[in-house]
């Protein structure tokens, strides 16, 4: 009971921190293996957990929404039970791969209750109640944590066939939604990310972009160096050449009236 506790404990420490200094990365395995390493008594094999599970987890980055298998869960769990069972590093791997996997299911299932108090957030922000807004940010952050932390505890205290049993008990439905939901979070994530930015003016950026992927088979690098050397088009022409100065030669006012309504930010 008290090791479980513990690295629930842990768990839920590093993600309050992790959120409050503004993502120092302290939930990478390479920290969260040794810590769970010092409450249970063994920091030398948490260490060795963390850094073997550090190099399975070393792509498993959060960009936007996109949300990869959980490294945090996987290392804490998968170490614990490695250490709990007397063995090393590759039972932390064996472990910690498919329970950061249910991490990951985990951490849409937060995402989908966060996302129930967004237009509260929004009426909040609207009407300028900053501490109505700062509690509803605080509530959100205590409620994973603690979400992180009963995960913690009881996939310790149950023991990793309990965990596998769990995770086949779920229906095929239940875990198929999770895996559709998982996959439109991106596309939410990058909707919410241009909605603020949109405009009649801009549009003509995000169809083209469009246009570049879907249908000539860019890759997300040719395009973002296509969009690169068209912003630096648009800037070259709009000054001139001439640094700044905003002379542009050779352009009939028409012509430059047009090019502004097209592409002005």
């Amino acid at each position: 009971m008290r090791d479980a506790f513990m690295v629930g404990l842990v768990l839920a420490a590093v993600w309050f921190v992790e959120k409050c200094l503004t993502t120092p990365m302290v939930f990478r395995p390479i920290v969260v293996g040794p810590l769970v390493g010092l409450v249970l008594g063994d920091v030398k094999m948490g260490i060795l957990c963390g850094a073997t599970l550090e190099t399975v987890f070393m792509g498993a980055i959060q960009v936007g929404s996109a949300v990869p298998p959980d490294p945090m869960i996987g290392a804490g769990v998968g170490t614990a039970l490695a250490i709990l069972s007397g063995g090393g590093p590759i039972v932390a791997f064996t472990l910690g791969f498919p329970i950061a996997i249910f991490g990951q299911s985990i951490k849409v299932v937060c995402f989908i209750i966060r996302s129930w108090y967004m237009g509260s957030a929004c009426k909040y922000a609207r009407n300028v109640e900053l501490g109505k807004m700062q509690l509803l940010n605080w509530a959100g952050l205590f409620l994973q944590c603690a979400i992180y932390g009963l995960v913690g505890f009881s996939t310790v205290y149950f023991g990793a066939s309990a965990v596998e049993g769990f995770i086949n008990s779920i229906p095929a439905s239940i875990m198929n939604g999770l895996n559709v939901a998982g996959g439109l979070l991106p596309a939410v994530g990058f909707a919410l990310l241009v909605q603020p930015m949109m405009n009649k003016n801009n549009i003509i950026y995000f169809i083209l972009g469009f246009i570049c992927v879907a249908f000539l088979k860019l890759p997300a690098i040719g395009v973002t160096a296509f969009g690169i050397v068209l912003a630096y088009i648009i800037v070259f022409e709009k000054t001139g050449g001439n640094g700044g100065s905003g002379t542009v030669e050779a352009v009939s006012e028409k012509e430059h009236d047009d090019w502004e309504e097209l592409f002005d930010e």
